[in-house]
This record gives C-alpha cells, sequence and structure tokens, in this order.
C-alpha cells in the first residue's frame, strides 16, 4: 500500500514545486536522446511489496535477513531458506505492477535507446511490460542450481521448471522439501544475490556502461546510498549526464543531482509520461 508523505495534497505550495517540477522533467525528456533508469524498493513498495527488511513478520521475526539470505545460511539450513523465499515468491505473485511500473514501460516503448536498472527482485517491470532490464540482485521468480548448472523461472512450461516450484504452494503449513538439480543433484537455490556474494558481472558492466552514456539519468524510489549502484548516477553526472531524482523524501543524492522532485513513483511518472 503506498504511504501518504507529509500530507503533500494540503500544501499548496509544496504542489506546486512538484508541478513545476514534473514540466522541467517532460521537457527535458521531449529533448534527450538516451535514458537510463535506476529503480529501488520505493517502486515496489507502491505495488505493496514489503522492503527486504519489512518482510521479516511472523514467524520470521525471530531471524534476521542476515541469518537467511547468504550462502552459508542455506548450506546449513536449506529447507528454512527454501521456506522463506517461497513466501516471498507467492508475495510477488500476489500484486500487480502499479502506475510507476507502467508509465516506465510507456517510456521504453518511446525510445530507441533505454535502459532500466533495477536494485529489485520482484520481476514487476517486465510484467508491466519492460524488456530492456538489467537485474543488478536476481529475480526472485528465478531459481538456478547452486554448481551453475541450470536455472529455471515461475511459469516455464518444462517439467523440471514445474518440478523446480512445486513446494511454494504448501510453503507456509510446511516444511518444503528443497528440490534437486536434475543434472547434477546439487540444491536449486533463489537466483538472487546473497549476502557476501557479487552482483551479476556482466549486469554490472553494463549498467555502468549505459551510466557513462546516458543523456539524461532518472533515480526513482531508491536513495543510492547500497554500493555499487550508489555509484551509477554518480558516474552519469561525472560523464555530463543530466541527473533526476524521484522520491518521497530528501536522499543524500538530493544534493548533487539536477532536478529533485518530491513524490513517489506512481504519483509522478504517470503525469511525466502521459
Amino acid at each position: 500500500m503506498a504511504r501518504r508523505h507529509r500530507n503533500r495534497d494540503n500544501n499548496p505550495d509544496a504542489n506546486r514545486r512538484q508541478g513545476r517540477a514534473i514540466a522541467d522533467l517532460r521537457q527535458r525528456l521531449a529533448g534527450t536522446g538516451r535514458v537510463v533508469v535506476l529503480t529501488g524498493a520505493g517502486v515496489s513498495a507502491e505495488s505493496g511489496i514489503p522492503t527486504f527488511r519489512d518482510a521479516q513478520t511472523g514467524y520470521w521475526q525471530r531471524f534476521r535477513p542476515e541469518d537467511l539470505a547468504t550462502a552459508e545460511a542455506f548450506r546449513r539450513d536449506p529447507q528454512t531458506v527454501w521456506r522463506w523465499y517461497a513466501q516471498r515468491r507467492a508475495a510477488v505473485q500476489g500484486v500487480e505492477p502499479n502506475p510507476g511500473h507502467t508509465a516506465l514501460a510507456r517510456l521504453e516503448n518511446r525510445l530507441s535507446e533505454f535502459t532500466l536498472i533495477t536494485q529489485n527482485v520482484d520481476g514487476l517491470h517486465a510484467r508491466a511490460g519492460s524488456r530492456r532490464v538489467l537485474e543488478l540482485h536476481g529475480n526472485l521468480l528465478r531459481v538456478r542450481c547452486f554448481s551453475g548448472c541450470v536455472s529455471y523461472s515461475v511459469g516455464d512450461g518444462s517439467p523440471d521448471a514445474r518440478a523446480a516450484f512445486d513446494g511454494d504452494s504448501s510453503a507456509a503449513e510446511t516444511v518444503p522439501e528443497v528440490p534437486r538439480c536434475p543434472h547434477c543433484g546439487d540444491y536449486l537455490r533463489p537466483d538472487v544475490v546473497w549476502f557476501g556474494e557479487n552482483l551479476p558481472e556482466q549486469a554490472i558492466q553494463r549498467a555502468f556502461g549505459a551510466a557513462e552514456s546516458a543523456d539524461l539519468f532518472l533515480v526513482v524510489g531508491t536513495s543510492a546510498v547500497v554500493y555499487p549502484a550508489a555509484m551509477l548516477p554518480r558516474t552519469a553526472l561525472d560523464c555530463g549526464a543530466t541527473v533526476v531524482e524521484i522520491n518521497p523524501d530528501r536522499t543524500p543524492l538530493s544534493t548533487f543531482v539536477t532536478l529533485s522532485i518530491r513524490g513517489t513513483a506512481g504519483e509522478v511518472l504517470p503525469r511525466v509520461i502521459v
């Protein structure tokens, strides 16, 4: 559920500032070439997906995310880690992309040079219609062999893919059997970046290449403090791009960007990308 921020609806000055900033961004988009977007948890929160740490409710309050999202934790107790991710997958599949997601998909359709970089793992950008997406932290709706043999996504039609997610529906009531790779016998694991693991090398290289060549770089729903993703908007600035932040709150990046718009993605982007 989207939060309301500081009663903006009742603040005429804030509304006027936001309106001017939105008009400014609309004009900049109309005259630009290469557009790059970086999104974070704030975009998904508007669809009702809890942040990584907010997901620790009910049974899971006894765990810290750091106790579950590591390779060591999975090797030590694969059933518990798999169950946590099965419930997170179910939560993601139970929500829909919001107007912020769909606005970015519309923007992509209008541009020949566009890259969407996301720190989110929920796959909502793709479900909204975005195709040129770099997932820096992986995707909850994929699993892969711990030894690197294969990967499967929710919705794949093969018997092996269906078997990989068979335990999801009962994960809340029972301890699911962790599926094994049909080729080597090792465990299948969530295809996400865990603590202590590097980001996918190809994705991060492509992300920095996009930032270096961007004419306009949008930072949407992220405070941009987690590295190395936090370096992307600064790289774009250093390379001469216009950098625009869309966030309901001030962030450490706000001082440096070309334009900072106070508002959520679902509130601002549909007014920019009409």
